[in-house]
C-alpha cells in the first residue's frame, strides 16, 4: 500500500506520475514481446476477408512504430505476405518477381483487388445429392446374374433355376417351372438328388 507520505516529498505532478509509472507500468520490453508474438504469429484463415486481415496487420505495424521498434518497411511487407494463405501464392510470386516497391496501404489495396479477381474466377461448385453407383437396366441384370449376384434374398428366388440369358422374363419363369416339375437340380441340372 502506498501512503500519501511517500509522495509528499515530490514537488510536482510530473515527478509523482513518473514514480507511479516506474512502479506500476508494464515495461515496454514486455509490450514489444507480446506485439511481435502476435504480429509474426498471425496467419490469415483461408476464405476470410483479406481486407480485415490487412487492417489487423496495419494496426500491429502502427503499434510497432509507437513502441519504436526499428523494423524496415520491407520486413513489414514480408511478414504480411507470409501471413497469407496458399490461395495468394501466385500474388506473392508476382509481387516479388516484379520487384514492386509499394507502401503498406497500397499493398493491402492490391491484395483486396486480387481477392476480388480470384473470387470472380473461382468456379462455382454445385453440390448435389449423393447417389449409389448401382447399375440399372437389362444389361445390369444380366451382369449380376452372370456374376452370381441377385438382388432378392428370398429362399425361393435363390433356389430357382437361371434361364438362358437370351430369354425374356416370361420364358424364364416357364423354364423354372418345368425344371421344378421334372425334379431337376438347379445347380448341376441332373435328375434325382
Amino acid at each position: 500500500m502506498i501512503s500519501k507520505k511517500q509522495y509528499d516529498r515530490h514537488d510536482d505532478v510530473q515527478s509523482i506520475m513518473l514514480r507511479m509509472s516506474q512502479i506500476y507500468a508494464v515495461p515496454d520490453r514486455h509490450i514489444r514481446y507480446a506485439a511481435t508474438k502476435v504480429f509474426f504469429g498471425t496467419k490469415m484463415i483461408e476464405g476470410s476477408s483479406v481486407q480485415e486481415h490487412g487492417v489487423k496487420m496495419l494496426s500491429l505495424v502502427e503499434k510497432f512504430k509507437d513502441l519504436k521498434a526499428n523494423l524496415e518497411k520491407e520486413t513489414y511487407i514480408d511478414v504480411i505476405l507470409q501471413s497469407l494463405p496458399p490461395s495468394f501464392d501466385s500474388f506473392i510470386m508476382n509481387y516479388n518477381m516484379n520487384g514492386l516497391d509499394k507502401d503498406l496501404h497500397e499493398l493491402i489495396i492490391m491484395l483486396v483487388q486480387y481477392e476480388a479477381t480470384i473470387e470472380k474466377s473461382a468456379p462455382s461448385v454445385l453440390v448435389g445429392e449423393a447417389s449409389t453407383s448401382k447399375a440399372k437396366g437389362k444389361g445390369a441384370e444380366r451382369w449380376r446374374r452372370k456374376k452370381g449376384k441377385t438382388e432378392s434374398t428370398t429362399a425361393s428366388a435363390q433356389s430357382a433355376p437361371v434361364a438362358p440369358l437370351g430369354m425374356g422374363e416370361g420364358k424364364r419363369k416357364a423354364v423354372r417351372q418345368s425344371w421344378i416339375a421334372k425334379d431337376v437340380c438347379i445347380y448341376c441340372r441332373e435328375k434325382g438328388h
